[in-house]
């Protein structure tokens, strides 16, 4: 498996949205780590295990890409925030290619 960390290119931005039923998060490009099976993020708030996410990614050379998942792993405490690693279960073709281009890059 690769992953990389998504970097800010110049003024053309990169932006991350996540969405859950009960929470709509807009991350930073540095704190996000994508391959091209899931998503690591860092975040003030935890998520209980298995729940499903809607993410948003946008990158200037790929455009947007969207994809579902499931959260598999929720680690920290409130003081110190919460890692969290999100699968991706519901991708198709086109955003799994896209995927692989930005795991891969």
């Amino acid at each position: 498996m690769s992953a990389r960390k998504l970097q800010s290119t110049g003024s053309t931005e990169q932006k991350i949205s996540l969405e859950s039923r009960q929470t709509r998060l807009t991350l930073p490009p540095a704190s996000v780590t994508i391959s091209k099976s899931g998503i690591e993020f860092n975040s003030a708030t935890p998520f209980a295990l298995w729940t499903e996410m809607t993410v948003t990614l946008e990158s200037p050379g790929e455009g947007k890409v969207n994809c579902t998942g499931v959260v598999v792993s929720c680690t920290g405490n409130r003081h110190r925030g919460y890692h969290v690693a999100m699968l991706f279960t519901g991708v198709s073709k086109q955003s799994q290619a896209r995927l692989n281009t930005l795991a891969y890059s």
